[in-house]
């Protein structure tokens, strides 16, 4: 009892890991608890649009612990580029951290999940991701671009950085949000 309390106090800390987009309707940023939580929902309303047949438990459980990393190194803007590598050993060591305070075969288990998520390589991992990708994106779009405008990403690099694995997770989610994108070029809601 002892490890698990440990465990979800330490996690409590994730409400405290600020990100670079607003709610909707906020002044404030958002939090990785809440970016987590609202993945979660997004996937079970989204699922039906799996590119294949996947277990939705695993892909919830895998929402719930991708950004555990944070706690330790602070978010990283959706559309970053460059310095990949550094950052995923940096939240391997956080992860490997927070889930050690676990009795070790959840802990281990929660690895796992997190080193799914992280390689992409299973239809529960892709989906996944395709969910993480495109939430700062239907933000931004209902935002009128703010962190987009904010941290100067134009077009092409949220192309770049959301494109491949929405494609690979979620394709329908890709054909919704292609012209969507392209409008918002034509608003100017992106950064330089």
């Amino acid at each position: 009892m002892r490890e698990i309390i440990e465990f979800i106090l330490e996690a409590e800390k994730l409400k405290s890991v600020t990100r670079k987009v607003k709610p909707l309707g906020l002044d404030r940023y958002e939090n990785s608890a809440e970016h987590s939580w609202q993945l979660c929902m997004f996937a079970l309303a989204l699922a039906r649009f799996a590119d294949t047949s996947i277990d939705l438990n695993r892909v919830i459980r895998m929402l719930l612990v991708h950004d555990i990393g944070e706690i330790d190194t602070g978010d990283t803007i959706a559309f970053a580029e460059g310095g990949c590598e550094e950052r995923k050993a940096a939240e391997l060591a956080a992860v490997t951290r927070i889930f050690g305070l676990l009795p070790k075969g959840q802990g281990a288990d929660l690895l796992a999940l997190w080193r799914e998520f992280a390689h992409g390589e299973t239809p529960e991992a892709r989906f996944a991701n395709a969910v993480d990708r495109a939430m700062p994106v239907l933000l931004n779009l209902n935002n009128n671009g703010q962190s987009w405008r904010e941290n100067g990403i134009s077009f092409e690099r949220v192309v770049r950085r959301i494109a491949p694995p929405i494609q690979a997770g979620c394709p329908a989610m890709w054909d919704y949000l292609e012209p969507l994108l392209e409008e918002a070029r034509t608003k100017g809601l992106f950064g330089l």
